[in-house]
């Protein structure tokens, strides 16, 4: 097998993750240029074209492997300078910019227990990358070898990947005290429920109308929602009285308690189960990162089943 040179690799990577040759050279310190011609070269070891030019640049099947491989290098470096840390500290170097360690998690977990979790590895200099997506899609994120890990919906293991049951995260129906009082004083109902709107995170976000078909036992659900792109935004959405919202309890708690937020379907309650999946690899800094998130889940979030 070939041995591919690690800066052309980088570059491979840094064209994919900054979305184009200028970023890329930015990045790397090196004249867009030298980007070119690291890539050409590596296309000519491998004998196919690794990178689409289009809008947005995408990997080929083989960019895909490569950037994979790249990636599990930077783990068994950032693994040896963890240990050359502890052995000598001062013969480890900083970890580089283009040297993090990339990992995919929800938006509705960042918000919540998981960044939490990784405090202790980030204020150990552990250089990561937190990509943020829709639990039903950032397991992609993982299946192309864009990232390390990922904490996703997806119960069954992806290939030469290993899983790890955290829990369900609880979700509720949530409103605006004044909002619920003038548009549902009696709740959500099988009713009401087409007559208010709904914020979701983006268009690839079910979760409102997956709460409403349980709760009320409905095939299909249409509804009417806006959209904001954040777990945090979501809630000051609601709390300004754009509409409802069905949010983890986790983050919605405290307002609750308050009484600024009333849960609008209190029997119900839809729990999602969460998992994480890294690649099967032998690995100190993907063992770290795995019991962090596993304690942090024991901690925050419902049993796993």
């Amino acid at each position: 097998m070939s041995t591919f040179d690690p800066a052309a690799l980088e570059c491979l990577a840094a064209i994919v993750e900054e979305g184009g040759f200028e970023r890329a050279a930015q990045r790397l310190s090196i004249t867009q240029s030298a980007v070119s011609q690291r890539l050409r070269a590596l296309e000519a070891q491998v004998g196919t074209v690794l990178i689409v030019r289009s809008r947005p640049l995408k990997p080929t099947g083989a960019g895909h492997l490569l950037l994979k491989h790249t990636k599990q290098l930077r783990l068994l470096r950032a693994d040896l300078e963890r240990d050359l840390r502890e052995l000598a500290p001062s013969s480890a170097g900083g970890a580089r910019e283009e040297e993090r360690i990339s990992i995919a998690v929800n938006a509705d977990s960042i918000a919540t227990w998981a960044l939490p979790a990784l405090n202790d590895l980030a204020r150990q200099g552990l250089p990561m990358e937190m990509i943020t997506d829709d639990q039903d899609f950032t397991h992609e994120w993982l299946r192309q070898g864009q990232v390390l890990g990922c904490v996703t919906t997806l119960k069954q293991a992806l290939r030469g990947c290993k899983v790890l049951p955290l829990g369900a995260m609880r979700y509720v129906a949530v409103a605006e005290a004044g909002y619920a009082r003038e548009h549902c004083p009696k709740g959500l109902t099988p009713h009401n429920f087409r007559d208010l709107p709904f914020i979701a995170f983006n268009r690839k976000d079910d979760m409102q109308s997956e709460f409403v078909s349980r709760a009320f036992g409905l095939k299909r659900v249409s509804l009417h929602q806006l959209f904001v792109p954040s777990s945090e935004g979501q809630v000051r959405a609601v709390l300004a009285g754009w509409g409802v919202s069905v949010v983890p309890e986790l983050l919605a708690r405290g307002l609750l308690q308050q009484g600024q937020l009333v849960n609008i379907a209190p029997d119900d309650a839809l729990p999602i189960a969460l998992y994480w999946h890294c690649w099967n690899l032998e690995s100190d800094v993907l063992d770290q990162l795995t019991t962090a998130l596993r304690v942090a889940a024991e901690r925050d979030l419902l049993p796993p089943d």
